[in-house]
């Protein structure tokens, strides 16, 4: 079995996540299919890890994709969890998941006062009514003249293929989307044109691809597949997978065999690589492991009780610190000492992340403490430096 250490494999993730300085591009497409998907679920942080991975991204550049070129899509996939996905990969993680998504919403509808007799009544009606045209829930809820909860009915809708979210209608930072039928948006797409089993093949193989070296427990939990069913699925890969050690982690570790020499002769950068992610973003969300980053004694520190990642400061693919943003300040925390000159250059990369979040020059301002967000409420990790 290959030996690689650590520095070098957290190297080896970061090009391929589009993260080291060498491997940054503008293509906002191959980007989400590299990194296995932009984690969708608030409305600014995929434009924040696309910014984070590219030297000429422009709000606009995700709104061109996804309402004109209609080359992305954001849909439920691993974990019942919303990602923005490209076109091409949308009747995998269909197959792959709709199931356990279908299993999730229909007890939420139930949990929300929707009986499957009102679902079938009111979805009839919006599919009537979303013929040629797309509707907020609001404006549906409107033109249908009911007191019915309809955003749980329009999130299943979605999961079963029915309806698609496009853009929120008031700018980037809304999370008011206005839902399509799916066939009138993606009229070549067929949803049935994978079964689970081979989509989830393909799932794991694009996992590998995207965050490996993993062990089975990272593959298991990203994408909640029965421990079993992996073990199943990585056999059938046979030799198209590789066993890696790394000598400061436990477990047993993977790499697709394609990449196995590009990993073993990669060199290490001459300079530091820093980036500023957001909350939630897919490198901080794509492990179990996550000692491969982060000292087991700040995990409290970055992942509140829910297991919700917040926004950080990385060197060389290691967590060192934790970002925030209240205008018009950029706050920074540090986890350890730094030195001076990496100091500055995490400080020009959080002014230029809070610039383009806020669309002006901002200030940073570096906090000398901060409550961990195993101890605060549900939500903090959203502002995690919220009171320094």
């Amino acid at each position: 079995m290959e030996t690689v250490n650590i520095a070098k494999v957290n190297h080896f993730v970061l090009k391929k996540q589009h993260l080291a300085d060498d491997s940054k591009m503008g293509d906002v497409v191959q980007i989400a299919k590299d990194i296995g998907g932009l984690h969708g679920t608030s409305a600014t942080g995929p434009y924040l890890s696309l910014f984070a991975r590219s030297n000429s991204f422009r709000k606009d550049d995700l709104a061109v994709e996804m309402s004109k070129k209609k080359s992305l899509a954001r849909i439920r996939y691993v974990r019942n969890t919303i990602y923005i996905l490209p076109k091409k990969f949308i009747p995998v993680a269909y197959a792959a998941t709709s199931q356990m998504a279908e299993v999730t919403a229909a007890r939420f509808s139930k949990y929300l006062g929707i009986t499957p007799t009102q679902y079938v009544r009111i979805s009839n009606k919006i599919l009537k009514l979303l013929r040629g045209r797309g509707l907020t829930t609001r404006e549906i809820k409107k033109k249908l003249r009911t007191a019915a909860n309809i955003a749980p009915i329009v999130n299943r809708m979605c999961d079963k293929g029915l309806l698609v979210r496009s853009l929120p209608r008031e700018g980037w930072k809304s999370t008011q989307h206005a839902y399509y039928l799916f066939e009138d948006y993606f009229p070549d797409l067929d949803l049935s044109a994978f079964d689970e089993k081979e989509a989830r093949r393909k799932i794991v193989e694009q996992y590998i691809l995207s965050f490996g070296p993993v062990s089975e427990q990272d593959i298991a939990w990203w994408t909640g597949f029965p421990k079993s069913q992996v073990k199943e699925i990585l056999e059938g890969l046979g030799d198209e997978v590789s066993s890696v050690e790394i000598p400061e982690l436990e477990s047993g570790y993977l790499v697709h065999s394609s990449e196995r020499e590009s990993l073993q002769s990669l060199e290490a950068p001459k300079h530091p690589v820093v980036n500023v992610l957001p909350g939630l973003d897919p490198y901080m969300m794509g492990y179990k492991d996550r000692e491969r980053y982060l000292h087991p004694k700040h995990f409290k520190m970055i992942f509140d009780r829910s297991g919700n990642a917040t926004s950080t400061i990385l060197v060389d693919g290691r967590v060192v610190g934790i970002w925030d943003l209240e205008e018009p300040l950029v706050k920074i925390f540090y986890l350890k000492d730094l030195g001076k000159d990496i100091c500055k250059k995490v400080r020009s990369k959080a002014s230029d992340m809070g610039k383009f979040l806020v669309g002006k020059p901002v200030q940073v301002k570096v906090c000398d403490s901060m409550v961990p967000l195993f101890k605060r409420t549900a939500g903090s990790f959203m502002s995690p430096l919220k009171d320094c």
